[in-house]
């Protein structure tokens, strides 16, 4: 592991929050820009009041200067707050290539995980005046193959006790996701160390063809796993997505972790048009927040209930 050096910052200047209310379809999306720059790749809710959402939201930006890592507020229905991105600075290291996860730190309100797709894990905190991230570490994911490309992580924290789960995206009939899950646990300085590595190969049964077996992976308040799934036939589509129930993560008191994946998963929704690269189970509320990446038409955010 690599401490990032304090006070480096890597940041061009960072533009006014955008209110992007309009919404996509009838279906409830939202759209959160209108460019292949804009796109979500990464998700973590910060908290909910009624129909609002706030989020931290992860960018697959690769070129200097470029927006990495913003704030999101959505508001669903009536809620009297417009959907809208304030993007932040990135403090304390080199900007990342192709960010594509990201994941709140349980028992913080202000640390947070970010993947980049070759398994790069950047241990990130909200700077005071909440205008910033900065970088406390970066590390390697454990176990990676040959080959992989991650856009799912998440982290599960069950008797006290803390578990990463990601997985390798796959690529059509040919490469299923691999799945991947190990204990973590951090020292006083955000150092990241990762217990035995779990492993488990993940097959998405919507949509077909030139699918993404695993765009993004999240956990319910009983452990249920959820994986999304996405098709993807250039910048300018057509996509398609799935959220299906994959199987289970447990942790047992010792620490250990259990990784059971379903042998015929069940789909719980499908999206059409939309490339859904992000999933966040808000605790307590059965809610999902998705967020897609639909390169050339931008992001899009909605709520799904498939976290009951």
């Amino acid at each position: 592991m690599t401490a990032a050096r304090p006070g480096a910052t890597t940041a061009a200047a960072v533009p006014a929050s955008v209110s992007t209310s309009a919404s996509t379809s009838a279906s409830g999306w939202q759209r959160v820009g209108n460019d292949i720059k804009s796109g979500i790749s990464g998700l973590a809710v910060t908290s909910r009041s009624g129909g609002t959402y706030r989020a931290l939201i992860a960018l697959d930006n690769k070129r200097p200067g470029e927006n990495r890592i913003a704030r999101l507020t959505y508001g669903t229905g009536g809620s009297a707050h417009a959907t809208g991105v304030r993007p932040l600075e990135w403090r304390g290291g080199a900007e990342p290539i192709d960010l594509e996860a990201l994941e709140a730190v349980p028992g913080t309100s202000d640390e947070y995980l970010a993947v980049a797709s070759r398994g790069l894990v950047y241990h990130l905190k909200s700077t005071e005046d909440g205008k910033a991230v900065e970088v406390r570490d970066l590390s390697p994911l454990p176990a990676i193959g040959q080959g992989d490309n991650f856009e799912s992580f998440t982290l599960v924290s069950q008797h006290g006790r803390t578990a990463a789960v990601w997985a390798d995206r796959g690529d059509g009939a040919g490469r299923p996701a691999t799945l991947y899950a190990a204990p973590l646990s951090f020292n006083e300085y955000g150092e990241s160390t990762f217990g035995a590595v779990t492993k488990a190969v993940y097959r998405a049964p919507y949509p077909t063809g030139a699918v993404r077996h695993a765009s993004d992976l999240t956990v319910t308040d009983s452990g249920r796993l959820l994986v999304a799934s996405a098709s993807d036939q250039g910048d300018d589509g057509p996509f398609a997505s799935a959220v299906s129930d994959a199987g289970s993560v447990q942790l047992d008191r010792s620490g250990r972790v259990r990784l059971r994946v379903a042998k015929h998963p069940e789909v719980l929704r499908k999206f059409t048009d939309h490339k859904v690269e992000a999933v966040d189970c808000v605790p307590g509320s059965g809610v999902a927040v998705l967020g897609t990446d639909d390169e050339n038409a931008g992001g899009a955010v909605t709520t799904a209930r498939v976290c009951d």
